[in-house]
């Protein structure tokens, strides 16, 4: 098995450790969809789970529909789906799509590497479709990193481990670093989003008012408005409430805190404000949520995403 589950007696979402595969050396794996097929059941793979690794997609055939941090996404070949540690991830029918897994461990990759391939950013698209030319390196890149990853025994292991770790460099750093379609509808975000956004990460918990984040920035509020809705198509207040939500949601599904001990933590006055706000927003109570994510249904949420 390429991860174990950590049963609890609570219905948390596990945590999916890497495990690597008998008689290789940690941090990194290379395996096809049909190898996936084989180790792990459909049934164990659409259930939510919560790795604690990294892991790229790409699709050499078919279709697979993802559900990372309960938003749907369509692969198609030609996209990459790169999912972060502690992300919410259910897979879908893996019947119908052939493709590469890669799946690695973040202290395989060294720290300029990690910042310039933006590792821990949140904000980071969950689905590339990269153009031609670099559709071809990044298949290049994956191609020799699975050659490397098959060929444990042929180099010594330290000169091994340095090429799977400078191979999978040049992957991470290619596919973080694609080049924006001319075509594309959404510009590059500027300065003052950038600056937004990390002071809302910082203090989501506090307030949800832009008003209070326009005077930490030095900015007007309708600025922060108008910065926002260039460079990722929402209003500012839209922009912090959905990273409310999804805090919400992720402690919702991960833990067994109670509604209120959530609402205290997200910084509402009292539990039926949180309540309202959620329903509001989501179109189900906070508990009404938790029950569907745990339960056999997977949620349904609008489509976040449909690439390829």
């Amino acid at each position: 098995m390429m991860v174990k589950n950590r049963h609890t007696a609570s219905r948390e979402i596990p945590e999916l450790p890497f495990t690597a595969p008998a008689g290789t050396p940690t941090g990194a794996e290379v395996m096809s969809l049909a190898e996936l097929r084989h180790r792990v059941s459909q049934p164990a793979l659409a259930r939510p789970q919560r790795p604690g690794f990294h892991q790229l997609l790409t699709l050499a055939s078919g279709e697979l529909r993802q559900t990372v941090d309960f938003t749907g996404y369509t692969l198609r070949p030609g996209s990459w789906l790169w999912v972060r540690p502690g992300r919410v991830q259910q897979w879908g029918d893996l019947t119908k799509a052939q493709g590469t897994l890669i799946l690695f461990q973040q202290d395989m990759l060294d720290a300029a590497t990690a910042t310039a391939a933006r590792v821990d950013d949140p904000y980071v698209p969950v689905v590339s479709t990269p153009v031609a030319d670099e559709a071809r390196a990044l298949d290049l890149a994956a191609d020799h990193l699975r050659h490397e990853f098959q060929a444990l025994g042929h180099l010594p292991l330290e000169v091994h481990m340095a090429a799977l770790r400078h191979l999978l460099a040049v992957l991470v750093l290619r596919l973080a670093h694609l080049t924006v379609p001319a075509d594309s509808p959404t510009p590059e975000p500027d300065e003052i989003y950038l600056r937004f956004r990390d002071v809302v990460e910082q203090h989501f918990t506090r307030t949800r008012r832009v008003e209070d984040y326009a005077r930490m920035l030095g900015y007007s509020a309708r600025t922060l408005a108008r910065a926002t809705l260039n460079s990722v198509g929402l209003s500012a207040k839209e922009f912090v409430d959905r990273r409310v939500v999804l805090e919400a949601k992720r402690l919702l599904a991960h833990s067994d805190q109670t509604a209120a001990r959530i609402s205290d933590q997200l910084g509402f006055v009292n539990p039926s404000q949180f309540n309202k706000y959620f329903l509001h927003r989501v179109g189900r109570s906070p508990i009404d949520f938790r029950d569907e994510v745990r339960g056999r249904r997977a949620p349904h949420e609008p489509t976040g995403g449909q690439n390829g």
